[in-house]
């Protein structure tokens, strides 16, 4: 790059103001640059813009495809007779109805305790190698232990280091403080028949116990054993159900249960049924989303003689492309799929969801409220795919793979899968990689930003040239009128007087 002339001259000689004209000419030269700098600002602003279109359209994606399954769809509440009994809730594939519960029995984790001994402190090994040994749910452990390691507490820990997450290890003293009573405590860390403790014994002199197994009602047959482990037991509508743990859930479909009070005299019941304010707010929040990319592109499509384009982005393709998208899914019902909408079910507007002057949706919450309270399920099969989608294995990247061939598919199910095509990235069964609507516009931005910044630098290094060359030239201009003006002075002064 060039180096500016250190000269520094103000038209002393030739009484130009050389700074001013210099600085003149090369803004001049410099207004190309400016240009570029203003459209790649332009650029940058239609790459932000872009970011944030994306996200509006993705939120609103996301809201289409969790509204497109029946249990994304409908939310239930559960309504239950005892508050303290069991914890209730469900999800949009459960059933609508009343049910019963009794729990007869809790879960419970295995739990034994070694004989006590009264100074914790103390080695209880008269040899090293004497052991602990145990099995928790199939897995078998044993602790070798050393003479000089072989307190209560020293075995505690390396037991606890042993079994890991499988059993929790305590040194408890069951007595008083002038009587203490000291021992260790192995509990199952989690509850059931299956994880219970078996096989245990000791080889260590003083830390004894008697690992005689629960009979085969789960009554303990020694005295060591201080819980026995067990499942939980209920019986819900009349069937009798045994889990490991308190959770019943899946016993009924879409619904889950966590046992919390056994009593075996009691009959709980629950009732699902839909929450149909927390399917309004659902639809509410697919209607903003779905506002928020209509307002966007609105604000960026406006144009005035006043003010000109209303965004950067004005007329662009992709703005197009996604409203046409979703008016074309959720406007577009054909002739015959209206004709066989016997009920008034087979739109959106006949359910109460209309369209504004600007685009942007509106609910009838009255109207779409009575919809709702008539026929439910008319109003789910709307929006829901329930049948599952089947495009018959139409390759990737082909217009069909995003097309479903069985006979239900739901607006939104459909919606989300447009947006799919148009803006996810995929790779053909070729090997051949595609950007989606997008990743393709970035990337054509970034290549145009790219190709400004090589412009802006080509262009900035050759005003340097100009501006270096212009500085030498009225140097030189300077030194020639000076050497000029002096010239001058001197002949004045060698003239004879008269």
């Amino acid at each position: 790059m060039p180096e500016s002339s250190p000269i520094s001259f103000g038209g002393l000689s030739s009484g130009l103001d050389t700074k001013a004209i210099i600085e003149a000419l090369v803004a001049v030269e410099s207004i190309p640059i400016q240009q570029l700098e203003d459209r790649r600002q332009v650029e940058q602003q239609k790459l932000t813009l872009f970011g944030t279109f994306k996200g509006l359209v993705s939120s609103l994606r996301d809201k289409a495809e969790k509204l497109s399954k029946l249990d994304g769809f409908l939310v239930n509440t559960v309504g239950a007779s005892s508050d303290t009994a069991a914890t209730f809730s469900a999800t949009g594939a459960a059933a609508a109805g009343t049910h019963t519960m009794v729990i007869a029995s809790l879960a419970a984790s295995d739990r034994w305790a070694f004989d006590a001994v009264t100074d914790p402190a103390a080695n209880l090994a008269s040899a090293d190698g004497q052991s602990i040994s145990l099995t928790i749910n199939g897995t078998a452990y044993n602790l070798a232990v050393t003479q000089a390691e072989s307190s209560l507490e020293d075995i505690a820990g390396q037991l606890q280091d042993l079994l890991e997450d499988d059993a929790t290890v305590t040194v408890v003293n069951a007595g008083t403080t002038t009587a203490p009573s000291w021992r260790l405590v192995v509990a199952s860390n989690e509850p059931g028949i299956e994880n219970r403790i078996t096989g245990i014994s000791s080889s260590i002199a003083g830390l004894t116990i008697t690992g005689t197994p629960p009979d085969l009602s789960g009554n303990p047959s020694s005295a060591n054993n201080l819980v026995v482990g067990s499942n939980a037991v209920a019986v819900i509508d009349g069937l009798r159900v045994e889990r490991s743990d308190n959770d019943f859930s899946g016993v009924i479909e879409g619904v889950s249960i966590s046992a919390l009070e056994q009593d075996p005299s009691t009959t709980v019941s629950f009732t699902i049924e839909p929450d149909k304010e927390a399917i309004q707010e659902g639809i509410q929040g697919f209607v903003d989303a779905y506002n928020e990319v209509v307002k966007f592109i609105n604000k960026q499509n406006t144009y005035s003689e006043e003010s000109g384009a209303g965004g950067p982005l004005f007329g662009d393709g992709a703005l197009r492309s996604i409203t046409s998208s979703m008016r074309g899914v959720l406007f577009n019902q054909s002739a015959s799929q209206i004709s066989q909408d016997l009920e008034g079910f087979g739109t959106l507007r006949l359910i109460g969801i209309e369209s504004n002057s600007d685009g942007t949706l509106k609910i009838d919450a009255t109207k779409f409220e009575a919809k709702l309270g008539e026929n439910l399920a008319a109003v789910a099969d709307l929006f829901v795919d329930k049948d599952g989608f089947d495009n018959n294995g139409a390759a990737i990247g082909t217009p069909a793979y995003y097309i479903d061939t069985t006979a239900d598919s739901g607006l939104l199910d459909d919606l989300f899968r447009e947006f799919d095509r148009l803006t996810k990235d995929y790779v053909d069964a070729t090997g051949e990689s595609y950007d989606g609507l997008f990743d393709a516009r970035t990337a054509t931005i970034n290549a145009r930003i790219k190709l400004m910044d090589k412009q802006i630098a080509e262009k900035e290094y050759r005003l340097e040239l100009f501006e270096a060359n212009l500085i030498k030239r009225f140097t030189n201009l300077e030194t020639v009128m000076a050497q000029l003006n002096a010239q001058g002075a001197y002949l004045t002064q060698a003239q004879p007087k008269s």
